[in-house]
């Protein structure tokens, strides 16, 4: 059984480094995750939670901070990676939910963070699974082209807002991974994307058509509803 809990120790800090960068693919050295800042974190109202098989063995962690906009205090949720050979058996679920109880201890009501809109594997965990809610697009989030983001909040606090029906379906053409994979498709994709949230309306679904396999729809809800 896999036993979800705090990392502790320089040893434990050093995996979860050498786990981001394997997962991620990172070789340069100015994509490495330091085991100072997750120590540093871990000390000061971040979180640092890991996933580790019955023989100890790292298979999952993420990482986070507390932050604050407009005087509300929220945990952003920066990264959360899991072992190829452990995906899809609901750790990342079950770090999330970690990850969530430990920012409430700081006070936080709700947790940020963002995934890529296009890739549909992750909007279905973001959305489905974990039901969060998509509340800002943010075009080249990282400072390079193919790095749009959407912001995502999960309430930590109450029982979580009724969803309304969407009133907005935003579609597209998709493969089996990805939304729009070819260039004129994404460049429509975005701007529509883009539109819907700076009209104010919140990101809530993105799945097939009808179950056409080439059709995905993006679901939005009025921001004022």
């Amino acid at each position: 059984m896999t036993e979800i809990r705090d990392l502790d120790g320089l040893a434990e800090w050093t995996a979860a480094s050498a786990l981001y960068r394997a997962v991620f693919g990172y070789t340069g050295p100015e994509w490495g995750l330091s085991p100072r800042l997750l120590a540093a974190l871990r000390q000061n109202s971040g979180t640092v939670v890991g996933a580790f098989e019955p023989d100890g063995t790292l298979v999952g962690f993420c990482y986070g901070f507390t932050a604050v906009e407009d005087g509300e205090i929220y945990h952003y949720s920066q990264a959360a990676v899991v072992a190829p050979g452990a995906q899809g058996g609901g750790i990342g679920r079950e770090l999330k939910r970690a990850q969530a109880a430990a920012a409430r201890r700081t006070g936080a009501r709700s947790m940020r963070w963002t995934f890529d809109p296009y890739a549909l594997r992750n909007a279905h965990f973001n959305l489905t699974v974990l039901g969060v809610t998509g509340i800002r697009f943010l075009p080249d989030h990282y400072g390079e082209a193919g790095t749009d983001r959407v912001l995502v909040s999960w309430r930590l606090t109450g029982d979580a807002p009724a969803r309304t029906p969407g009133s907005v379906s935003v579609p597209a053409p998709a493969g089996d991974r990805i939304a729009a994979p070819e260039p004129a498709d994404r460049l429509r994709l975005r701007r529509q994307l883009a539109d819907r949230f700076a009209a104010g309306d919140r990101l809530t679904g993105v799945a097939r058509v009808g179950g056409d396999p080439g059709r995905v729809a993006y679901t939005f809800e009025n921001g004022a509803s």
